[in-house]
């Protein structure tokens, strides 16, 4: 999916952003209670349109997205006074994916330099802030054993987050009504 979304035309950005599977979530923390929405499919492709989408939401209490790209891998998305605080769980997502390069771009990495057959051989690793829950029941150390976890999928992978943090169900009802 290299390049999804890259200098085409506003028809085929659409059909770049219908090639991207997965979900986007706004996580909302509030009175003690965890409500979970849907985002708009175009912040799997745009990392500006998922923050956009987060501020505009306009909570009182904490709020972050979950964004899960192809199964490939995740980001989460919290906005702040100074700008988003990022997490990717696979930095070499960002070989082929313009969204990955983007969340990189954002918190000052460059995009890994590797070929094919180096990135068939070399482990993911998470890129960003990994205490980007921990004010909320996430602690960064845990956040780094759910992103180190290369056998499970993006999805398995946010759904440990919801769990750990106590939105699990919350999420499940979305994803169903998303069809995921």
């Amino acid at each position: 999916m290299a390049g999804a979304g890259a200098g085409v035309s506003d028809s085929n950005k659409q059909q770049a952003i219908d090639d991207i599977e997965g979900f986007a979530v706004a996580v909302v923390r509030e009175d003690a209670t965890w409500k979970v929405k849907a985002l708009d499919k175009s912040a799997l492709t745009d990392l500006s349109a998922a923050e956009t989408q987060l501020r505009e939401l306009r909570a009182a209490g904490a709020i972050f997205g979950l964004l899960d790209i192809d199964d490939e891998f995740f980001i989460v998305v919290r906005p702040a006074p100074g700008g988003a605080r990022l997490l990717i769980s696979d930095a070499t997502a960002a070989i082929d994916y313009d969204i990955a390069a983007d969340v990189l771009d954002a918190i000052n990495v460059d995009v890994p330099d590797l070929d094919d057959d180096e990135l068939d051989d070399i482990d993911p690793w998470e890129e960003g802030d990994l205490g980007v829950l921990s004010d909320l029941g996430l602690p960064d150390a845990v956040m780094g054993v759910i992103v180190g976890d290369t056998d499970l999928y993006a999805d398995e992978q946010i759904g440990m987050i919801a769990a750990r943090l106590g939105f699990a169900d919350e999420l499940s009802k979305v994803l169903d009504s998303l069809g995921h």
